[in-house]
């Protein structure tokens, strides 16, 4: 009677091991930078890549845990991982999170899958900041007076 209980529990541990093993996981996004145009207009901004077209500061860095509630559970996606990352990056005034990064869904001791991420939360510069930083422009050279003629 006890290998029986034994077996059973056996099999719902393995069961739920290749359950977690066969979640999908989500394709890697891009790490290719992305122009600030289409930043603002992602929701959430958040990227893997970099931001070109306008200067930004580093606000600091986010990190993020997406768990799944039980072992029938979707893997965190991609989406649900940018999201936790740009309500914390929210949090520390940022304008977008770009460099995230995360890693596969795994199953621990406290949960049936986790997915955890990083990024840089950063805030664009403003016009009068950008103003601020450029070099200033050269002072035009003196024209040179007209010599007289040797006579």
């Amino acid at each position: 009677m006890q290998s029986k209980q034994l077996f059973a529990m056996i099999a719902a541990v393995a069961l739920a091991a290749g359950t977690a093993a066969l979640a999908q996981d989500s394709p890697r996004p891009s790490t290719e930078p992305v122009s600030y145009e289409a930043i603002r207009n992602l929701t959430p901004p958040v990227t893997a890549g970099d931001v070109t077209g306008r200067p930004y500061r580093v606000v600091g860095e986010v990190r993020a845990e997406v768990r799944k509630a039980t072992v029938f559970s979707r893997s965190p996606t991609q989406n649900h991982v940018f999201r936790e990352l740009w309500e914390r990056a929210e949090r520390l005034g940022a304008d977008a999170v770009i460099n995230a990064n995360y890693g596969d869904a795994r199953v621990t001791a406290m949960s049936w899958g986790s997915r955890r991420a990083t990024g840089q939360a950063i805030k664009f510069l403003t016009d009068a900041e950008i103003a601020a930083q450029a070099p200033p422009e050269p002072a035009p050279e003196p024209e040179a007076a007209p010599q007289a003629e040797p006579q």
